[in-house]
């Protein structure tokens, strides 16, 4: 695998730090994020990850404060709001997913294409039917209420509406989170198939396992500082990982 540094980027992370009050939730970071791969960083709870996608993203709470260089396709981005970012094709799927409940599936799909449809920019509607073959469950639950969705598929419905806004950036917080394990499976199988449609991917998840085994590349998030980093399988390797992320004696899923 070829390391970040030697790819062309996406996303180039240099020195970014976080802190809320006197609080500092994120120290130096460093994170580089090729074109069209998946980039995955793990960690604990609290660890820093949730914050880290936030920074990038512009979306902190009013109490927090980002320094740094975040770099966007050679754009430095770290002043822009964060409707610039997105209008860019930065994207973030937060941990809460935040869909609208009382919609249909269809109507979810459409808000995330709706700034594409307002610049009348070609291919929205071709892109709601690349959705739906990405995700079948959804077109056959295109008319059903979000609300009324299991955690999987609104999960599902969360990563196709940001798909839908044709993002060249992806963000992922816990995609896994609170699912069961053939879900999680499942999830994560269609993570590794969007690398196919050219999007690039930065994967926050405290599920290790699940996480090193898509992605290309990873690092490791300790109390909002970097502590390891490589490829995946060279992270998925090493003892310090294993002992504290993927487990004594476990086999992968």
């Amino acid at each position: 695998m070829t390391t970040p540094a030697n790819q062309q980027a996406v996303l180039d992370v240099n020195n970014l730090s976080t802190q809320y009050g006197k609080v500092h939730a994120l120290v130096g970071a460093k994170i580089t994020v090729p074109a069209g791969s998946i980039v995955t960083v793990i960690g604990g709870n609290g660890a820093g990850k949730s914050t880290l996608l936030n920074s990038i993203m512009g979306s902190l709470p009013t109490a927090g404060r980002a320094t740094g260089e975040i770099r966007y396709l050679g754009a430095e981005v770290s002043g822009w709001e964060v409707e610039h970012r997105v209008g860019h094709g930065m994207s973030l799927v937060p941990e809460l997913r935040e869909l609208f409940g009382s919609m249909s599936v269809e109507d979810n799909l459409l808000l995330g294409g709706f700034r594409l449809y307002r610049q009348k920019r070609p291919g929205w509607k071709q892109k709601m039917e690349e959705v739906y073959d990405i995700f079948p469950r959804l077109r056959e639950r295109r008319m059903q209420e979000a609300g009324t969705l299991s955690g999987g598929e609104r999960q599902m419905l969360a990563v196709a509406r940001a798909l839908m806004a044709q993002p060249q950036l992806l963000m992922l917080d816990e995609p896994s989170l609170g699912l069961a394990p053939r879900i999680v499976r499942e999830i994560f199988h269609i993570i590794a198939r969007l690398r196919s449609t050219g999007v690039s991917i930065l994967l926050v998840e405290q599920n290790a396992r699940a996480a090193l085994q898509v992605a290309d590349y990873g690092y490791v998030l300790e109390t909002g500082e970097i502590v390891l980093e490589g490829p995946a399988k060279d992270l998925s390797g090493n003892p310090k990982v294993i002992e504290s992320y993927l487990g004594l004696g476990k086999k992968a899923e």
